[in-house]
């Protein structure tokens, strides 16, 4: 993967921790010489893995749309930053440049791009590997949930798996680095098989 897409909360009213986990992420995206794609903010988390990225020298391209391209909203450092003129342009966007899709803790915007995302997969619109970086176990009610829906026939086990989780940034790459795409499950969704 040369290139991955982050997706995470821009509020900075949260705990310390999630912004160190934030910046720790960009940090290695950029050790691995990995093309960091997001959503082009300052704030919160959004802006923490900008940062980690960009002192240690990484590649850090913001996708914005134009209300949100202003002083105390957009990066100003980054390597290039792009302006689309809707939030769906904005997420078409992030898709066509990333090779792989990792969520940082977030709210409504950050579960909207990752079932987005992982829908997508699901039909078979991408074949991109998809993780959770599980900063203070954040993850875990949305797994509760999406493991209820497997159990209830609504998620394939398949598609359940091949969303990666850990709270550890370097074995969540690595795993990523690993992914096999599902299409047999692929196939069974879309009743092609």
């Amino acid at each position: 993967m040369d290139s991955i897409c982050v997706f995470c909360g821009s509020s900075d009213s949260v705990h310390a921790d999630y912004l160190a986990g934030a910046r720790t992420m960009g940090r290695l995206l950029a050790q691995r010489g990995i093309r960091l794609i997001f959503g082009g903010g300052k704030t919160g988390l959004m802006g923490a893995v900008a940062d980690g990225a960009l002192e240690a020298g990484g590649e850090v391209i913001g996708v914005i749309i134009p209300s949100m391209n202003t002083g105390p909203l957009a990066h100003a450092k980054l390597t290039s930053m792009e302006v689309t003129p809707t939030m769906h342009a904005r997420k078409a966007r992030m898709h066509e440049l990333a090779q792989g899709f990792i969520a940082l803790p977030g709210g409504y915007g950050t579960f909207d791009e990752l079932f987005e995302t992982i829908t997508w997969s699901q039909t078979g619109a991408h074949e991109k590997p998809i993780g959770l970086l599980n900063l203070r176990n954040y993850y875990a009610p949305l797994l509760t949930a999406i493991d209820h829906a497997v159990a209830e026939g609504f998620v394939f086990r398949e598609h359940r798996e091949s969303l990666f989780c850990e709270s550890d940034p370097e074995k969540l790459l690595d795993a990523m680095e690993n992914y096999q795409h599902p299409h047999e499950a692929v196939k069974r969704w879309m009743r092609e098989g």
